[in-house]
């Protein structure tokens, strides 16, 4: 099984996208289930969203995601992108991630970590498409 914390549903419809992502995992019988983790990040170009982690099925997960990101007419963020070039640094994280509304990807975004300490996700750049 997979897991991802680098995933967000815009501000507002935190718990009522996952409560709903998580109803319809059961009904379908997938592997996948999602909290919120209490961590916003702001974007200047897309608003600001509620990231939240899942653990379970990738497939499963991008596909709920998408799905629920048409149902509530909202902006989610993809994460778990990696560059094609595979840089090590020491001291911080990267991850890369899709900004989408509907089928549609609006933009994308850089968020950065700590390695040294459990810090969580901080927009380093962002591009709208």
């Amino acid at each position: 099984m997979a897991d991802a914390e680098s995933f967000g549903i815009e501000k507002g419809y935190g718990v009522q996208a996952v409560d709903w992502m998580n109803e319809e995992a059961k009904k379908l019988n997938l592997k996948f289930e999602a909290r919120l983790y209490n961590h916003e990040i702001t974007t200047k170009n897309f608003g600001i969203f509620e990231m939240f982690s899942w653990i379970g099925d990738s497939k499963a997960a991008r596909d709920l995601i998408i799905r629920a990101s048409k149902r509530f007419k909202i902006k989610i963020i993809e994460g778990g992108y990696k560059t094609v070039q595979f840089i090590m640094k020491v001291s911080s994280r990267n991850e890369y991630g899709i900004v989408r509304k509907g089928d549609r990807v609006i933009g994308q975004i850089e968020l950065t970590s700590s390695r040294l300490t459990n810090s969580k996700w901080v927009v380093s750049k962002e591009e709208r498409k």
